[in-house]
């Protein structure tokens, strides 16, 4: 089962923990297992219509899953994925 390290905003949801194992051939499957898992991360990752949130980047091992094939990305049982909250903001 792939690894899912969690950012600190949706560690409340998981008991606190930093990683999760989760199952799932795909990323859309693994954050699909993670929600019903953990339902309060529900919303939070992916919108309603099934894309994932622009404000969450999710990275398989070290590459960002929205240069890859997204929500379909395929994922091994021996991978990392890490969810983390976008950053925006800055100027002087």
């Amino acid at each position: 089962m792939p690894v899912v390290n969690l950012p600190n905003l949706l560690r409340q949801h998981a008991g606190g923990q930093r990683s999760v194992r989760v199952e799932g051939e795909t990323i859309g499957e693994v954050l699909e297992a993670l929600q019903r898992q953990y339902p309060g991360m529900s919303g939070q990752l992916v919108t309603a219509d099934g894309q994932l949130h622009k404000f969450v980047n999710v990275y398989l091992n070290d590459d960002d899953v929205r240069y890859m094939d997204k929500l379909d990305t395929k994922v091994q049982a021996d991978d990392n994925i890490s969810i983390l909250p976008a950053v925006a903001g800055g100027g002087a």
